[in-house]
């Protein structure tokens, strides 16, 4: 990290990031390690979580426009963990936390069943190589560990400039037992709360399309 944040990790890490019991990895959550957000947030409000929220350009955005809703950043780099504590304490958004850990283990471990409303998984990490597709996060082990954490109703948001990994994720979630399909046609339209980052420009100039995918949580039998 630089020295600006490390000194915003020290300085900001107390107020924003949540502590996690860890397993056997240092960015693990142990098992029976579940926090209550009304009690992280000091109240009940929509919740918005984010997977791989990177130096967190979207989370602190939508947080800062919408006050009257909660959002959690998941990450385990701690760069973009420090940049996004830094930019979330300039825009006074005091209803984002932070958690250094593995989104499944988050999902499974840490957030209550049905607790969230909305999980954005935006540009993760595409694995291009074709011996590494298999690490893709989006795979048909996810949505049940998604479906979990979603409240009945809650949507999926999914975006990602790589095709064959925008065809992979259509796929799974046509799959999906637990999740209805909220757009019409091939693709849903751009989300219109993912704030434009320069990460989506540099795809966009390099000639990559992006390509949006949002699934309804179905109401649990």
């Amino acid at each position: 990290m630089s020295e600006a944040q490390e000194r915003g990790w020290e300085e900001l890490a107390p107020r924003y990031l949540l502590p996690v019991k860890r397993d056997a990895a240092a960015t693990s959550v142990l098992p029976g390690s579940e926090i209550s957000p009304a009690e992280v947030y000091g109240r009940t409000a929509p919740l918005t979580v984010e997977i791989g929220s990177g130096q967190g350009h979207a989370i602190v955005h939508a947080a800062a426009e919408h006050p009257e809703r909660d959002f959690l950043a998941v990450e385990v780099f701690r760069a973009g963990l420090a940049r996004t504590m830094l930019d979330a304490d300039r825009a006074g958004a005091t209803n984002l936390r932070l958690v250094e850990a593995n989104a499944p283990e988050v999902l499974e471990h840490l957030l209550p069943e049905a607790s969230v409303d909305e999980l954005w998984i935006f540009f993760p990490d595409p694995w291009h190589k074709k011996k590494h597709t298999k690490r893709r996060l989006v795979a048909p082990a996810f949505p049940p560990i998604a479906a979990r954490a979603l409240r009945d109703g809650g949507l999926l948001r999914l975006a990602t400039d790589w095709e064959d990994y925008a065809l992979q994720m259509r796929e799974v979630m046509a799959d999906a037992a637990d999740f209805d399909a909220h757009f019409q046609g091939e693709w849903a339209p751009r989300y219109e709360g993912r704030v434009m980052t320069a990460f989506e420009r540099k795809g966009i100039a390099k000639g990559r399309e992006i390509r949006d995918l949002v699934y309804r949580r179905r109401p649990r039998s």
